[in-house]
């Protein structure tokens, strides 16, 4: 289903007096600008590179693998209103993973207001096509031979959709973290598009995840294996939440994710 018949459908779905607080589905670019003030000077590992989606720069951070040869490069997208240094599940998976030879971008992601939620983020998907393009091809011109996509989160609504869109001939492979969150009463609006995928699939979650990933995980489960990609997975992480805070659930994240990585 497309995002414009999806909107289409939820808005003649919803009582009149809902009106979205974002409907002009633009991003909050000076949100996003505040961000990149905020976290550029504080990088540590990684370096800040400018990309551009056709319209304007946003911000995006490169780490490069230690060894002397990268296996590939992880294309990594957060979570809803965050950015590519964000603390829980994107810092460490940028930094850990270039360690085992994976070079990491992480790119900031179109955002709105704190306030905003799942339904008013549904439009602006879109925003995020030429993104994803363009850090694609930044990868590729830098000479990764293998790009793998990694979202968490509305991140991954974002990959989603935006596979939904344009396929995964792009990718080598697309790993989803937390698939499928949205708000109290916000049922998702896209399908999975896992049973339609020629890549390789890594649906990935924790054991104490939101209600709404753990619902849908044997849907997911079951249109990867339709796809029947012999190399695709679904792994829970036992006793891990949404944001892997607990002591040690985002080192089994990353180890979990490593060791599917070994088997492309």
């Amino acid at each position: 289903m497309s995002v414009r018949l999806a909107i289409t459908l939820l808005l003649l779905s919803l009582p009149l007096s809902y009106s979205p607080a974002y409907a002009e589905t633009v991003p909050d670019y000076e949100r996003e600008q505040r961000l990149a003030d905020e976290i550029v000077d504080g990088i540590v590992v990684g370096d800040a590179v400018d990309l551009n989606d056709g319209k304007r720069d946003f911000l995006g951070i490169m780490t490069e693998a230690d060894g002397d040869k990268a296996r590939g490069a992880v294309l990594i997208m957060h979570g809803r209103g965050f950015h590519p240094a964000w603390p829980e599940v994107v810092q460490p998976l940028r930094i850990i993973l270039p360690e085992s030879d994976w070079a990491t971008l992480s790119i900031q992601m179109p955002v709105l207001e704190k306030e905003a939620k799942y339904f008013d983020y549904v439009p602006l998907f879109p925003e995020s096509y030429k993104r994803i393009q363009s850090a694609i091809k930044y990868l590729r011109d830098e000479g990764y031979e293998k790009v793998i996509l990694l979202a968490h989160s509305c991140g991954a609504h974002m990959a989603m959709s935006y596979i939904n869109q344009h396929g995964d001939d792009a990718l080598d492979a697309y790993i989803s973290v937390g698939s499928g969150a949205t708000d109290y009463k916000q049922p998702m609006m896209e399908e999975f598009p896992f049973a339609g995928m020629q890549v390789p699939v890594l649906d990935i979650y924790g054991s104490d995840d939101f209600p709404a990933v753990l619902r849908k995980a044997g849907e997911r489960n079951n249109l990867i294996k339709q796809a029947g990609n012999a190399k695709s997975a679904q792994i829970v992480v036992e006793g891990a939440d949404h944001y892997y805070k607990k002591s040690g659930d985002v080192e089994k994240l990353v180890e979990e994710i490593l060791a599917w990585l070994d088997t492309l």
